[in-house]
């Protein structure tokens, strides 16, 4: 079954990796937001954390917002 992730994407940090912020996860990263580097990147830490392939890992919001929803497939 599918889950549904909502993250708050913080580019340019020293130190990539994730923390729990309530119902969000808030990941860091050290690409910039610029051309989608940091969200492929984000999509490597989620796939990562989850134990998925990173195809498993779907971005349905927010593709040039801090804010966004994936999708991750089992």
């Amino acid at each position: 079954m599918p889950k549904i992730i909502r993250v708050k994407v913080i580019p340019k940090a020293k130190i990539s990796g994730i923390s729990q912020v309530t119902d969000v996860l808030k990941v860091k990263v050290h690409a910039p937001a610029e051309k989608g580097k940091a969200n492929r990147e984000v999509i490597e830490i989620l796939a990562e954390y989850f134990s998925v392939a990173k195809s498993a890992v779907i971005l349905l919001e927010g593709e040039t917002s801090s804010h966004k929803v994936f999708r991750i497939e089992d």
